[in-house]
């Protein structure tokens, strides 16, 4: 996927955030202790929105496409305590010591390096700051496919992409010694189902599908294959009223 085209600007604005990640977070972190949070390859700033709507003052969306900036300033427009910076996950601009929260959702599995991303973050944190990482494991990437759990068909449909994921994912134990590696302590893990969105009908999840919308793994196949995984999906899956999509992420909450 070209992050930096125009075209995807809104790719990652479609959607809010699932009200059971809300209630993860604030059984992670202590809100009321935080005052400024960092969303660092925030996208389209769901997120950020999210972050603010459970009562964090200030956040700060970093990323370092200038077209998603864009569209995540007109999707987040209404948040005055919201603001958006480019900026590179080893090197975001922001100051030292600076903030009390830092999310990382769907962001290391695009990062080969985890050693200077995560030195960054630790640069960044104050002392006993969180750093919240959030991002799918091998295993959650291949569970089995079902009206719930689209991604998998990806996988059945088209099995190379497997060796896509394998390549790109970071096992839980690489992640835990990255971090402490780079001085992060009390490193807890857990695991989430988070709705990812709910479908009026199946058509207009194919629709999605077919429009590869904030589905970056989409762009590894060609149109015809494309066609071909929607129409995989169409049969694999029941004709509902509505389809509820979920994914299952696993969360690293690391403290400074």
């Amino acid at each position: 996927m070209d992050f930096h085209s125009k075209n995807n600007m809104y790719s990652y604005t479609n959607r809010e955030a699932d009200t059971a990640w809300k209630k993860k977070i604030k059984e992670l972190i202590d809100i009321d202790s935080i005052h400024q949070a960092a969303d660092i390859g925030c996208g389209g700033g769901i997120y950020c929105k999210a972050l603010a709507d459970i009562g964090i003052p200030s956040v700060s969306g970093i990323d370092y496409s200038k077209p998603i900036l864009k569209g995540a300033g007109k999707y987040c427009s209404s948040y005055t305590n919201i603001s958006f910076q480019l900026g590179y996950a080893d090197n975001t601009g922001l100051e030292p010591d600076s903030t009390d929260l830092i999310l990382s959702r769907a962001l290391i599995h695009h990062i080969k390096d985890l050693g200077s991303v995560f030195a960054e973050a630790y640069r960044v944190l104050k002392s006993d700051g969180c750093y919240l990482i959030q991002d799918r494991t091998l295993d959650d990437c291949l569970l089995e496919g079902s009206n719930e759990h689209i991604r998998g068909y990806f996988f059945e449909a088209f099995p190379r992409l497997k060796i896509f994921e394998k390549e790109r994912r970071h096992s839980g134990g690489v992640i835990k010694l990255s971090l402490q590696q780079a001085g992060f302590k009390r490193i807890e893990k857990h695991s989430l189902w988070e709705i990812r969105k709910t479908y009026k009908n199946k058509q207009a999840l194919l629709d999605e599908i077919q429009s590869r919308t904030g589905r970056s793994i989409l762009h590894e196949l060609s149109d015809a294959e494309l066609s071909s995984l929607v129409n995989y999906i169409d049969q694999s899956i029941s004709d509902t009223e509505k389809i509820v999509e979920k994914d299952r992420w696993t969360l690293f909450n690391a403290v400074k």
